[in-house]
């Protein structure tokens, strides 16, 4: 492990938002970013952009498009063309747009809890009628998508289905044949896809992300995929993303949908994210492999010192969906751990249905910090 990795930075004396937003002595591991420096080629392709001098409106950043479509192709064997790609300020304005693009001829958008608070907040957002299809939850911890109740679902009358994977909070990378079977459904039913894919570079043991639209033409010309280096890189300051709509007529809709309200990237996030994607997939290799050792030590400690709290596999991202259950600790475990281990955690209630009694670790933090955080919560436990 290289020092960067190890020791991090120093994150309370900046302007962190994750580190600010409860006390000094609170080990904050809920708001996903990483605690790591970002690549070398990053901070030196930000410091030149900076040292020109001029910060004035940029032009398309047409090398970064040329990458963007090699990347989709040799990663994830998908055919993209240039003009595919929209670019954005970030991915949480990506989901509304796209869905605002997207409802002319749907008013009912379906989606699968818990899931991050900003698919959840579509429907308000965009006024449009919410389904919700909890994520079907086995004993072995492991979560899948409830194929018969989506069926269901999508049948109901045309929608759109907002899919999250890698998901985010519960750590599921969806396998080809969970992802041919989706297809299938939404096919048959007229369904228009927006595909939330931001952690699409942080997945572990050998897995590889595949791309929903990759799989079927058909469905592709129906899809809005959201992508950005922001979480696999350690960028999410720079509010960058894009949106790939292979579509021609879809891609208008969208476009006119933040028409007069939100432009593209910015200039420095399109210098980080060329930097990114073009020279800073080593970093991105070491930073997996520190990533899977968090992930092992904490589901050990888990295990073997937090019983009978469980952890669910992760196979991708960097946020571990603890089950809290089954510990008996007063009011609910996200007020407990932070008021009783000064330890912040994300609540589990804000993810919706199926996230009561659960909380969101994230282990994207140095081994001392995330063994400290462990040892103050077994000893808060230990205390009730």
């Amino acid at each position: 492990m290289s020092d960067a990795f190890r020791r991090g930075v120093d994150r309370l004396s900046s302007d962190s938002k994750k580190w600010h937003l409860n006390p000094p002595d609170v080990l904050p591991l809920g708001l996903a970013d990483m605690d790591f420096p970002s690549s070398d080629a990053v901070i030196q392709a930000l410091v030149s952009r900076a040292r020109h001098g001029v910060l004035g409106y940029p032009t398309d950043p047409s090398e970064l498009r040329d990458v963007i479509v090699d990347r989709m192709r040799t990663r994830y064997s998908w055919q993209i063309s240039r003009a595919d790609i929209l670019f954005l300020p970030c991915i949480d304005v990506g989901l509304s747009l796209a869905c605002h693009g997207m409802s002319s001829r749907r008013r009912t958008l379906v989606i699968c809890p818990p899931v991050y608070h900003s698919i959840r907040d579509l429907p308000g957002e965009t006024g449009m009628e919410a389904i919700e299809v909890p994520l079907l939850h086995d004993r072995s911890e492991q979560y899948a998508l409830d194929m018969p109740r989506l069926g269901e679902a999508l049948a109901h009358g045309p929608a759109i289905l907002v899919l999250c994977n890698p998901h985010n909070p519960v750590g599921r990378v969806f396998t080809v044949d969970e992802l041919e079977d989706l297809a299938r459904l939404c096919l048959a039913n007229d369904v228009l896809v927006c595909s939330d894919e931001i952690h699409c570079d942080l997945v572990f043991d050998g897995r590889r992300h595949v791309p929903l639209a990759a799989l079927e033409p058909e469905l592709a010309a129906r899809m809005v995929t959201l992508m950005s280096p922001s979480k696999g890189f350690n960028l999410s300051g720079l509010r960058f993303g894009f949106a790939i709509v292979q579509d021609p007529d879809l891609r208008r809709q969208v476009q006119e949908a933040h028409r007069g309200l939100v432009a593209g990237g910015n200039v420095m996030g399109y210098a980080a994210a060329l930097a990114a994607y073009r020279d800073s997939d080593e970093w991105l290799v070491a930073a997996l492999s520190t990533l899977e050792r968090n992930r092992d030590a904490l589901s050990e400690y888990v295990r073997n010192e937090l019983r009978p709290m469980t952890m669910c596999p992760v196979e991708g991202t960097y946020l571990a969906w603890l089950d809290c259950r089954r510990i008996s600790v007063p009011g609910n475990a996200h007020a407990f751990f932070l008021n009783q281990a000064r330890v912040a955690l994300s609540n589990g209630a804000d993810f919706g249905p199926g996230g009561d009694g659960f909380v969101r670790l994230n282990f994207a933090c140095t081994p001392d910090t995330l063994e400290l955080a462990l040892g103050r919560m077994k000893e808060a436990l230990a205390r009730t």
